[in-house]
């Protein structure tokens, strides 16, 4: 089975092409939030490179977020629009997830955390046990300095992931001191073959998933449209 994975809800634009377990190709960009330019030439440079026609792929499987609003909304319509033109089933995954699993079978707790504008992050907590990861913690939006109050009750090192360990590092590294742990800097962006294989595993256990963008909270522009609205009042 042949399946094509991307991932847009960052800055990050990452396509992956599996081939059952074979990782056939990935072409990632960590670099300006173009993705509305870059996207397609990316998945078609990929499929020219590993000689495979859109046809051919049996799958396509796409991050839900959350993330960026208008990242998000590129990645959906364009995974869409192709498994509806050849008639294929796509599966949406949790950003969140996807991070986690670029950490495959680590020993500790893995926390994803996603810029969510302000002091807000998007995050979850997660453990693998046995192969299987498991949701310790709900995916939500909470306040950095909240999080971390959380996570201070924990007692096994904690691996951090995703874009805001840019902007929070120093403070979750000042308050949890030992815990605190980051994994080489190739793991902490999104990679859209771990979007596959997540999607694998939900192929497999046949769970299903609205192809709708998990976004947990309004977008900057509805917030101020309501402080306008209310003003007006």
């Amino acid at each position: 089975m042949k399946l094509l994975a991307l991932d847009t809800s960052s800055l990050t634009a990452t396509v992956a092409l599996l081939d059952d377990d074979k990782l056939m190709g990935e072409y990632t960009l960590n670099h300006k939030k173009n993705h509305s330019q870059k996207l397609m030439p990316m998945i078609e440079e990929l499929l020219n490179s590993c000689s495979t026609k859109p046809n051919e792929i049996d799958m396509f499987a796409v991050s839900l977020g959350p993330g960026s609003f208008t990242g998000l909304r590129i990645g959906i319509a364009t995974m869409t629009a192709m498994a509806q033109a050849l008639d294929k089933e796509v599966v949406g995954v949790s950003t969140l997830e996807a991070l986690a699993y670029n950490l495959f079978n680590i020993k500790g707790l893995i926390c994803p955390i996603i810029d969510a504008q302000r002091d807000l992050v998007y995050t979850a907590l997660y453990r693998w046990t046995d192969g299987n990861i498991e949701e310790l913690m709900k995916q939500q939006v909470i306040d950095i300095h909240g999080l971390i109050d959380i996570l201070k009750g924990k007692s096994e090192k904690i691996f951090f992931v995703g874009d805001a360990l840019e902007k929070f590092g120093g403070n979750l590294k000042a308050d949890l001191a030992q815990q605190f742990a980051v994994p080489p800097l190739r793991l902490l962006i999104p990679s859209a073959s771990s979007v596959a294989e997540v999607a694998k595993i939900k192929i497999r256990e046949n769970i299903t998933t609205d192809m709708v963008p998990i976004y947990m909270r309004k977008s900057e522009a509805e917030v101020q449209y309501e402080k306008r609205m209310k003003g007006g009042e």
